[in-house]
């Protein structure tokens, strides 16, 4: 039987938290292990008992359990595209447009606000803020100036749109069963702006255990530990579902603009809104140029007269290293999207939009299980007219880690109007890399560790290990490296200009 990923039995794919830039991008690892296959070890038979299994789950509606069997069954089948390396093409101009070619917005406001009318806003808001230290939804870590995530998106709607043009843009939020409760307190607060927020729930599935493919919930595990919610992929069903879709088509609503609530440069952008609506791409994808940080990255291609994504996962392996490659496959998924609404109802009431199944094995408290989850941008190839934008680097800029967070607090960066510029007074367009050690990986101890944050607008690169305290109003340039020796305390003196050194201890200052 062919994998459920496609082209070579020893491939799947999990979720690889670290070292990805791109969060609601999903990393990719490989599994050189065909035992690993789940679609190998559990016939088809197995549907049945598992079928049973779920139907007796009252935590969730029918429309999660037939999504969740759905998407099982198609696992087991094995259905898959095969990849032909030979068929794969460089999109043209036409199908991968580049930003700069695109026509001015309109420069009469009530032109603006006709298009404005047409749109929703959709936030990614399901992931938690563990990896960084925090309690909650990602989306309330504060970025910069005490504004948090949510903050930020909430002023950019509500003052640059909604206030200005005088039109109604809603912000919707897709949560988790993880960030629901909390998420629904936090936005009261929002409940005197000039912006209406509407909340739903992606779906919530039962892990499966891998011994017996039953699922887990039905071994006693009830807590939260028994589900999981089923990538970004889920974003349209759970649309549809949850109802929002209808009324906002009712509305007269065409468009909604999907990003990860932690890319602080997505935001709404009315050039590409206007050449949507004048062009009906029913779907459009973000994408950027590829640096080094971003080699693993999905890419978009035309495949068979359709544009589609490739990830990591569908490349045989005597091409990773083309794929990696900065020179042949140049621009990678931003998760920027732009969808047509009436097109996602169309392909949701047809159960059309089969994405590639992404396998992501777990353990919980020692039983391993197995979450089938999909991507939202590998619904593009469902789509009519679909299209690529290749936009500035600029609306790329995920905060993933403290790593992220130290560029975005720094002199790099300003904040206006809830937007986030980059300072002009850089010459290069890159960003330093910034590596933290591990005693920096909580927004707490990280924030601790700084009485104010450097000066980074001349850095190149930094590396920092072990227990390092930074003082005020210090400058680093260059190529800086600083690391503490095992059991030392290293203070970095306030004022410190540091340029291009290694730093061991007080006396390399």
């Amino acid at each position: 039987m062919e994998c459920a990923m496609g082209t070579d039995k020893s491939w799947c794919r999990c979720r690889h938290r670290h070292g990805v830039r791109s969060g609601q991008r999903l990393g990719l690892v490989r599994h050189h292990n065909t035992q690993q296959h789940i679609s190998l070890l559990f016939p088809m038979e197995k549907l049945d008992s598992l079928k049973s299994a779920v139907a007796s789950l009252s935590e969730i509606s029918e429309n999660e359990k037939n999504g969740f069997i759905n998407l099982v069954s198609r696992y087991l089948s094995g259905e898959a595209q095969h990849i032909e390396w030979s068929k794969i093409q460089t999109p043209t101009d036409e199908v991968v447009v580049p930003y700069d070619t695109l026509s001015p917005s309109p420069d009469d406001p009530a032109e603006t606000k006709k298009l404005l009318d047409k749109l929703v806003v959709l936030k990614l808001n399901g992931g938690l803020g563990t990896t960084m230290g925090c309690t909650g939804p990602k989306s309330v870590i504060e970025v910069r100036n005490g504004l948090t995530f949510l903050d930020l998106i909430v002023i950019q709607i509500e003052v640059n749109l909604n206030s200005k043009y005088g039109c109604n843009v809603p912000l919707v939020l897709m949560n988790s069963f993880n960030t629901h409760d909390e998420t629904l307190k936090i936005v009261d607060k929002y409940s005197n702006s000039n912006i209406e927020i509407h909340t739903f729930n992606q779906s919530q599935y039962p892990r499966l255990v891998v011994e017996d493919f039953t699922p887990l919930p039905s071994k006693g595990q009830h807590g939260k530990e028994g589900w999981y919610p089923p990538g970004h992929g889920d974003v349209f069903p759970s649309l549809m579902n949850s109802g929002k879709l209808d009324a906002f088509l009712s509305q007269g609503k065409e468009y909604v603009f999907v990003a990860n609530s932690d890319n602080l440069g997505a935001i709404v952008d009315l050039k590409i809104l206007n050449h949507l609506i004048q062009n009906k791409n029913e779907y459009c994808m973000e994408v950027t140029p590829k640096t080094l940080a971003d080699v693993k990255g999905g890419t978009l291609i035309s495949y068979e007269g359709k544009v589609q994504l490739l990830e990591i996962a569908q490349v045989p392996d005597e091409h990773v290293n083309e794929f990696k490659s900065i020179e042949k496959f140049k621009i990678f998924n931003t998760n920027n999207l732009w969808v047509n609404l009436s097109a996602i109802k169309r392909l949701v009431e047809a159960d059309a939009l089969k994405m590639e199944i992404i396998p992501n094995p777990k353990e919980v408290n020692g039983i391993k299980v197995l979450q089938l989850e999909t991507a939202s941008g590998a619904a593009i190839k469902f789509f009519d007219h679909a299209i690529g934008i290749n936009v500035p680097r600029s609306r790329f800029l995920p905060v993933k880690a403290t790593s992220d967070l130290l560029l975005v607090q720094s002199d790099l960066y300003t904040l206006v109007d809830g937007f986030v510029i980059r300072n002009n007074a850089r010459a290069n367009p890159t960003n330093p890399s910034i590596e933290l050690g591990p005693e920096f990986k909580k927004v707490g101890n990280f924030l601790g560790r700084f009485k104010s944050i450097p000066s980074i607008i001349e850095l190149d690169s930094l590396k920092v290990t072990g227990d390092v305290w930074f003082g005020a109003g210090i400058v680093l340039k260059g190529k800086v490296t600083i690391a503490a020796k095992p059991g030392v305390k290293l203070e970095i003196p306030d004022g410190a200009v540091i340029e291009n050194k290694e730093i061991n201890g007080p006396e390399d200052i």
